[in-house]
């Protein structure tokens, strides 16, 4: 029995129906792939969210102990910017764990402190602990202010940055062996020159004056009035007489 060839029609029929399964199966896969990346960003943004206030107190624990390794390893201050580059927090954040762990030190009755110098923190012992360290160290070096070396200071510290001159305008006297002993006692540096003939030094204070003088920065200096400044003349006159009639 001779075989039906299928009709032209038959043919094209078939290949529409193929088209068409095709398609919707494309269709289907792109569904179910747009459901599949639907699920995973759900999936993955229920897991952020998912972060419990353990795992926070956590990451807080581990961070003020990154503060407390670098600042007890440099022992000199570090800045509070760099800090935060460190511990990966801005500034605002930073400043705040740090006082977090330096109230836990006070709540514990720790031995050490975290001292705040300017825009800058340092560990160290706190004052109470003199006398016990001194059983097993060297005592540290002790430095006597004079009114002549406190005026001087008081001045640059005012008036920073300032030069020999201008102190000199301000006293009245010779500033020469009284700016010569700050730099000594490392209560002034440094700061750089004015531009001016000869260039003279500027003068400005230290961490170290602010750490002798308990002060966390400048600007918690009480307000320097004129009558001070006249007591300062009316001293610096006085002292100049004295060494006359010596």
């Amino acid at each position: 029995m001779e075989k039906q060839q299928p009709s032209p029609q038959s043919i094209q029929e078939n290949d529409a129906a193929e088209q068409i399964i095709s398609s919707g199966n494309d269709a289907a896969e792109q569904i179910i792939s747009s459901g599949n990346d639907v699920a995973e960003q759900i999936i993955s943004s229920g897991n952020d969210a998912a972060t419990t206030p353990e795992q926070e107190q956590k990451s807080a624990s581990e961070q003020k102990a990154v503060l407390e390794a670098i600042l007890f390893t440099m022992g000199d201050s570090v800045e509070v910017s760099k800090l935060a580059e460190v511990i990966g927090e801005d500034v605002r954040t930073t400043r705040k764990l740090v006082k977090e762990l330096s109230d836990d030190y006070k709540k514990e009755g720790r031995g050490i402190m975290i001292t705040e110098l300017e825009n800058a923190y340092q560990m160290c012992t706190r004052p109470e602990m003199y006398d016990a360290l001194l059983k097993i160290a060297k005592a540290p070096r002790k430095y006597v202010l004079t009114d002549a070396l406190l005026e001087t200071l008081s001045i640059i510290a005012y008036k920073q940055p300032v030069t020999k001159i201008e102190i000199d305008k301000i006293r009245g006297v010779s500033c020469e062996h009284a700016v010569n002993r700050l730099l000594d006692f490392e209560l002034i540096c440094e700061v750089g020159r004015l531009d001016a003939p000869g260039r003279p030094i500027l003068f400005g204070t230290t961490e170290q004056f602010l750490r002798s003088f308990g002060v966390k920065s400048l600007t918690d200096l009480p307000e320097l009035n004129a009558d001070r400044v006249a007591q300062f003349r009316e001293e610096a006159e006085k002292e100049v007489q004295l060494k006359l009639d010596i």
